[in-house]
Parts: C-alpha cells; sequence; structure tokens
C-alpha cells in the first residue's frame, strides 16, 4: 500500500485537507505585499534642487537638461549677494542643500534622499532584499529536509514578522537593508514550506487546483497592496501594517501537520501514526484510523523507510544524470522567469500610468493567466503549458522594443499581457518541479531551483542599466532569456496523473517508460516497411 492508499483511507479530501489548504493559503496573501512593496515605498517623485539659503525671493529658474526638461540635479551657482539667475544659461552645480519633491507620499527615496547619484542605491536595496530570498532558498531547504516542514514554516512566519517590523523602525539606509536581507531570507521558507506541505497532503487530482489556489491568493494580495499603500501614504506604517499579520499566522501555523512522508524517512513513525488519526478523526474516518496500526505503517511504507538510510544533498541534484538534466532544464527555465517577472512587476513607473491603477491591472491580469494556467496544465500537460508561457512572454517584451514611445496603452498592454504570462509559468513552475523530484530530494530541489528564481530577480534591476547604451538592449536581454527559458520546457518529462516519485528510481523508470513509448510506434512503422519474404507472406515459393 502506498502512502496515497493510506491517505485515501483516512481521507484524501475532506475536511481536514480545505482547513490546511485554507491556513497555508492565508499567509500567501500578505506575500506580495512584501515582493512588490518597493513600488510604493520607494516611488522616485517629481523633484528637483532646493534653493541656496538666504536667497532673495522670487522665481527659482532651474536649467534646462537635453531632453527640454528642468534638471533634477542641478542647480545654477548662486554668490552670496547677488539675484537668482532669471534665465537658461549659467554655470551650474549639484544639489548642495537637498532636494523638493512634488509628493505628498513619503518614501524611503524623499526620506533618505536616494536620487541623482545615490538613486542606484534603491535598485541595491531590492536586490539586497532579493538576495535575502536567494541565500534562504538555499540554506532553508536544505534545513527543512533535516528538521522538518514544519518547524521551518513557522520559524519564517516569525522571522519575516520580526525582520517587517523591524524595517518600519530603521534609522538608516544601511539597517533597512539588513532588515530586508532577512525578510526576504524568511520569505524563502515560506514559500517552500507552503509548497511542500501543499502537495504532500493534497490527492493527485487536486495538486493543481490547490496550487493555483495559491496562486489567486498571492493575485489578490496584489489588489490589497495597492488599497493599502494608497490609504497609507506613509512609508513606515505601511512597512509595520504588512509585517504585524504574521506574529498571528505564525500561531496559526502550530494547526498544520508536519509531512507524513518526511516523518516517516526520519523515523518518526508513532508521530506519523498518530497524525493520521487525528486527520482520520477530523475527516469523519475515525474507525479507518483506529485500524491503522505501527506494524502496518512500518510493512506498507518499507520502501519510504529504506529511504531513510539513504542521504541525498545538493550534489547529487548534479551528480546523478537524470536529476542533474532535470536540474539544469528546470533551472534556466526558473532563472527566465524570475529574471522577466521582476523586469516587468518593479517597472511600473516607467509605463506613465497612474500607479495604483497599473498595479490593479498588474495583479488583476493574475486572474485570467492562472485560470487558463490550470485548464492548460490539467489538460494539455505540465511541460507543454511550461513551455509557451514563457515563450509568449519573451515574444511580448521583444515586441516592446518596436513600440513607439507615445503608444503608452500599447506598450502598457503588452506589458500587462507579458506580467500574465510569466505569474502562469511561476504557478506552473512551482507545481512542476514539486512533481519532478522524488521525495528525497524534493524540498533541496525545489530550494536550488528557487535559488535561481532570486538570481534572475536580482539581476533584472542591474540589466536596465545597459538602457544608457541603447534604450532597447535591456528588453532583447530579458526577451530572449525568456525564449531560451521556454525551450528548455520541451526536454522535461511530463507528470500529468502519475504519482508523486519517492526514490531516484521512480524517475529513472519514468524516463525509460517514456523510452519504451516513443519505440512502440517506431518499431510497427519500421515493421511495415520491411518487405516480407515470400515464404513470411505465406505465398508457396514456386
Amino acid at each position: 500500500m502506498t502512502f496515497s492508499e493510506i491517505l485515501d483511507r483516512v481521507g484524501s479530501m475532506g475536511p481536514f485537507q480545505y482547513l490546511h489548504v485554507t491556513l497555508l493559503a492565508l499567509p500567501i496573501l500578505g506575500m506580495a505585499n512584501h515582493n512588490l512593496l518597493q513600488i510604493f515605498t520607494a516611488t522616485t517623485p517629481v523633484h528637483h534642487c532646493r534653493p541656496p539659503p538666504n536667497t532673495s525671493a522670487g522665481p527659482w529658474v532651474l536649467p534646462m537638461g537635453p531632453n527640454g526638461e528642468p534638471e533634477k540635479c542641478l542647480r545654477f551657482v548662486h554668490l552670496p549677494n547677488t539675484s537668482l539667475p532669471n534665465d537658461t544659461q549659467g554655470a551650474t552645480e549639484p544639489c548642495l542643500d537637498g532636494w523638493v519633491y512634488n509628493s505628498t507620499r513619503d518614501t524611503i527615496v524623499t526620506e533618505w534622499n536616494l536620487v541623482c547619484s545615490s538613486s542606484k542605491l534603491k535598485e541595491m536595496a531590492q536586490s539586497i532584499f532579493m538576495a535575502g530570498i536567494l541565500i534562504g532558498g538555499l540554506v532553508l531547504g536544505e534545513l527543512s529536509d533535516r528538521f522538518g516542514r514544519k518547524p521551518i514554516l513557522t520559524c519564517s512566519y516569525l522571522l519575516l514578522a520580526a525582520s517587517g517590523s523591524g524595517t518600519a523602525f530603521s534609522p538608516s539606509l544601511p539597517i533597512y537593508m539588513v532588515f530586508r536581507f532577512l525578510s526576504g531570507f524568511s520569505i524563502s521558507g515560506i514559500t517552500l514550506s507552503t509548497v511542500i506541505l501543499n502537495v504532500e497532503w493534497v490527492p493527485t487530482w487536486m495538486r493543481a487546483i490547490s496550487s493555483t489556489a495559491f496562486g489567486y491568493c498571492y493575485t489578490t494580495g496584489q489588489f490589497i497592496l495597492s488599497g493599502l499603500a494608497y490609504a497609507i501614504p506613509q512609508w513606515r506604517w505601511l512597512q509595520l501594517t504588512v509585517s504585524v499579520p504574521y506574529f498571528i499566522f505564525s500561531l496559526l501555523s502550530w494547526w498544520i501537520p508536519e509531512s507524513i512522508r518526511w516523518m516517516v524517512l526520519n523515523g518518526k513513525f508513532s508521530k506519523a501514526l498518530k497524525t493520521l488519526q487525528h486527520v482520520a478523526a477530523f475527516n469523519g474516518k475515525k474507525e479507518e484510523g483506529e485500524k491503522l496500526s505501527l506494524e502496518e505503517l512500518k510493512f506498507n511504507l518499507q520502501k519510504d523507510i529504506s529511504l531513510a538510510k539513504i542521504k541525498y544533498g545538493t550534489t547529487d541534484l548534479f551528480r546523478i544524470p537524470i536529476l542533474r538534466h532535470m536540474t539544469l532544464c528546470l533551472s534556466l527555465a526558473w532563472f527566465s522567469t524570475g529574471f522577466a517577472y521582476y523586469s516587468l512587476a518593479m517597472g511600473v513607473e516607467e509605463f506613465g500610468v497612474n500607479l495604483y491603477i497599473l498595479q490593479v491591472i498588474f495583479g488583476g491580469v493574475d486572474i485570467p493567466a492562472k485560470f487558463i494556467t490550470i485548464l492548460s496544465i490539467s489538460y494539455l500537460g505540465r511541460h507543454i503549458t511550461q513551455a509557451f508561457l514563457l515563450l509568449l512572454a519573451g515574444g511580448a517584451i521583444l515586441a516592446l522594443i518596436f513600440v513607439p514611445s507615445d503608444m503608452q496603452i500599447l506598450k502598457t498592454a503588452l506589458a500587462v499581457f507579458g506580467k500574465g504570462c510569466l505569474s502562469g509559468s511561476f504557478s506552473c513552475l512551482f507545481l512542476y518541479t514539486s512533481e519532478l523530484y522524488p521525495t528525497v530530494v524534493r524540498q533541496t530541489g525545489m530550494g536550488i531551483n528557487n535559488l535561481w528564481a532570486r538570481v534572475g530577480s536580482m539581476l533584472a534591476p542591474l540589466v536596465k542599466i545597459t538602457g544608457e547604451v541603447k534604450p532597447f538592449v535591456p528588453n532583447v536581454i530579458y526577451g530572449t532569456m525568456a525564449l531560451l527559458g521556454g525551450s528548455t520546457a520541451f526536454f522535461l518529462p511530463e507528470t500529468l496523473n502519475r504519482p508523486l516519485p519517492e526514490t531516484i528510481e521512480d524517475v529513472q523508470n519514468w524516463r525509460h517508460q517514456g523510452k519504451e513509448t516513443k519505440q512502440e510506434p517506431e518499431a510497427e512503422k519500421a515493421a511495415q516497411r520491411i518487405p516480407l519474404k515470400p515464404c513470411e507472406s505465406g505465398q508457396d515459393p514456386s
């Protein structure tokens, strides 16, 4: 009897699963608040140099830049006891007395003057946040395989609540960056543990639905972020508002059970049995739960128990050929998705549309995108869906190169379409990756691939600097990487309607079965092409 069959006995989709998925989904509502928070807390308003002190009253004339607009980072040199320049000619100097901001929002940009020569520090702050997610994926993936999914999930909730609240009280930019790094670190632990606990506690047919439900929670979170940002113009209060709820989520996580597969692999049979009996009682199948015994559990899960003696780590993902093949293909898909997604999601200011409205549109496109994604992965399959989502996103980004700058509506439409495809790509990747890796390395594999998505999201802001060479260069890079990532999905096996692999041998059997399936029709065609000898055709040779 497999674990799936044991789960069916205690109730594979009953009240317990609905409560379980709900408890895991609620914190996802706040994930967008942290991932995309700097869209609002680091908005750069219209600004210009502050006039020198003790200057005579009168209109303040600004130098004009090459594009015909007033300079944001220069002012005319003003000598004591002289009047201000009243034309556009004269020597200029940097903004020695600070800036004047034309905005009612209070952001880290206005508080710490992250403009002109310091403007890159804003992008650095976002990159450091993504670096935290990157390191967290690497470290917490290993720790989760060692200490369990639930402890890492609970600790990650607490760390996000504490570090997010600490960010709100940061006295300086360096301390702000440290707390943002810790917030990113904890988000990785939440994401990884949530995906694994979801996949391992729901039946096969329900995986795609529950995974997409999590995606919709993230989408809803984007609407919530826009509303909160509109209602709370002070960045510190906004930061605190999105962080405090995770203290509550850490308490609620005590009702989330540990992964049965993890307990079995680590020899915690009594605890696994009690958990199954609790689930059976919750699902109204108490008698079925009481029929389960420790001996029966050990006997039926002997295959899983034997895996506990074999330890796999990060190096095995590249040492074993079948895992190396999957890891390389998935890594490129994850990298290109994160790389292209954050190039669009964090570039909302560039499209010249109202910030709050565009963020709602960017969030709203996820609703049809993820609905189409769930239909596609449920009927067409995982790897076909993954490939076409990234190919379409890459095409949309490359198309932005040919749209004139004055056609803002068309540019925004292409960006929204591309962002929708990339949102669907993330939903598909989380499910697809968890189904491809066997139980013994699933969390580690998720961590490594999630790491590559964060590398992409870290590099995305830096690539925008290449726009100083040619304005179209960043979109060429973003679009090309999305096309490459989509192409790799064609080289991965299909997991539609297949049980979760427990061992590496299970994954290898998939490949052998795939080859046999392909060879059978080829053998039949070959047999039809071979001419029969007279005696073989039943004819008399004479």
